[in-house]
């Protein structure tokens, strides 16, 4: 493809994206992919095209083979998982950012790159009330960052032993401490980072779902007790399920005296700390030694953007540094080189599309439509605890409200069948998109609100739709029959 070509078809993409977007916007798309599996394999070809083919074949094929497998995150009446940012600035920055082609190996690379990613995350960090002494850095995703934080934590507890035997050396394992309602990549990297699934403590939760403070002191007595060795504690700032926030300054308390590595997952809940009347849930969040944040979440950068702070950035690097004579330049004395704060060496200009965000929406901008967000999931919870039958099931500190549909008469183990049975429906139907979990043993259906189309309407439609379908998949049970 030459420049001209490239012009050509980047004018007709980006109208082809234009188009999508007010398509979303008029919500006249079902939200639900309405493919069955293996039908997108099967409408492809087996094998490569020997020769090149026009490009405007290849967005026909897009809308003609594609689209029917795609469920749309930026639908208005999306309300699964999490808010997935995609704001047309920030798609701007990603185009940007593939278009100038640069790989950030260290700072002679891409100046540009990692000075821009040293400003916005500095940017970021101011915005989200976290003290200057935390440097910032952007990862990928929550997942990769919080791995990061347990290799960093396994290895200031060890006395870097990676650079020895590893965990390989014989002493007492190490033990990371976390929520029951902890995100999944919170086990995985434990895992990953060598800890072992023997040694990774579910503490139980409070009455608010959130973390309990003394079930964590109590688990940490036991492993000392029994010769273990405490390592590290992973604090959330919006579990996946309810939004909860563990208590950061009560459990930092713990994590200081025992001298644990304090790690907080705020990929969700750290966006709503642009809003000074939240940053009540993060007292404490000074004593953290690393916590990350999602912008590709609530904040509207489309995926992948994921930011991590850290107290000692020293300790980072040396945990992290990789040195090859073929890197090294004149410049690393002055200079930040991000290879050595992550696991990747190459990197892209992720930088720009959270930028462009800044830059095109503005600060007050971005908190008028997180307010936005935390007044419709109010506003649906009233909605749900005023209807006969319907339960909310846990407190709505976000945008997320847990909602159940438990008719009288109904043991548990039926509201249960029921809670998934009409979800799937409501999901079948393309209405809208919702997804349950398990709190508390028991599943609850989740109403995530923050897609950046979505306003009160939307929210009002959700709600006719659930109460419809619910009554619907009720007396099809009752009939004896599926829904």
């Amino acid at each position: 493809m030459t420049p001209d070509e490239f012009r050509r078809a980047g004018h007709a993409l980006v109208e082809w994206i234009a188009a999508y977007r007010e398509r979303l916007a008029r919500a006249d798309l079902p939200v639900q992919a309405t493919v069955q599996p293996g039908e997108v394999i099967a409408r492809l070809p087996a094998a490569a095209p020997e020769r090149g083919e026009p490009f405007e074949a290849i967005l026909a094929d897009v809308e003609a083979l594609l689209m029917p497998g795609v469920t749309h995150w930026q639908h208005p009446r999306f309300f699964g998982y999490f808010p997935s940012g995609g704001s047309l600035a920030s798609v701007l920055g990603d185009m940007l950012s593939t278009g100038l082609g640069v790989i950030g190996l260290n700072w002679q690379a891409g100046p540009a790159l990692t000075e821009l990613e040293q400003v916005t995350t500095d940017w970021m960090r101011d915005l989200l009330g976290l003290p200057p002494s935390f440097s910032g850095v952007i990862q990928d995703t929550a997942s990769a960052a919080t791995f990061v934080a347990l290799v960093c934590a396994r290895e200031r507890a060890s006395n870097y032993c990676a650079a020895h035997a590893g965990l390989q050396g014989g002493d007492p394992p190490l033990v990371v401490y976390t929520s029951a309602q902890a995100h999944s990549s919170v086990e995985k990297a434990a895992l990953l980072a060598g800890f072992g699934r023997d040694h990774v403590r579910a503490v139980p939760l409070d009455g608010e779902f959130r973390l309990d403070v003394m079930a964590l002191e109590a688990a940490i007595a036991a492993d000392r007790a029994a010769g273990r060795r405490p390592c590290a504690v992973v604090a959330t700032s919006g579990t996946t399920a309810t939004t909860a926030m563990d208590p950061i300054a009560a459990i930092a308390a713990v994590a200081r005296r025992e001298q644990l590595w304090l790690h907080v997952d705020a990929a969700m809940g750290g966006s709503a700390m642009m809003l000074p009347e939240f940053r009540h849930h993060w007292d404490g969040i000074e004593a953290a030694d690393s916590v990350v944040v999602n912008p590709h979440k609530w904040l509207t950068v489309a995926f992948d953007c994921s930011l991590y702070f850290v107290r000692d950035a020293e300790h980072l690097v040396r945990v992290m540094s990789t040195n090859p004579s073929y890197l090294q330049t004149p410049m690393d004395a002055r200079v930040r080189n991000y290879r050595d704060w992550g696991v990747p060496l190459g990197r892209r200009f992720r930088a720009l599309k959270l930028w462009l965000t800044l830059r095109d929406q503005g600060a007050e901008a971005l908190r008028a439509r997180l307010r936005r967000d935390l007044d419709n999931a109010q506003w649906l919870a009233a909605q749900v605890r005023a209807e006969p039958a319907w339960e909310v099931t846990a407190p709505v500190v976000l945008q997320t409200v847990c909602v159940r549909h438990a008719p009288r008469g109904m043991s548990a183990a039926q509201v249960d069948e029921h809670t998934r049975r009409w979800t799937q429906a409501l999901n079948d139907s393309g209405t809208a998109y919702l997804t349950p979990a398990l709190v508390g043993g028991r599943w609850v259906t989740r109403v995530s609100i923050g897609i950046e189309l979505t306003e009160r309407t939307h929210v009002a439609q959700l709600w006719d739709a659930m109460r419809r379908v619910a009554s619907t998949a009720l007396a099809a049970a009752a009939g004896g029959d599926r829904v």
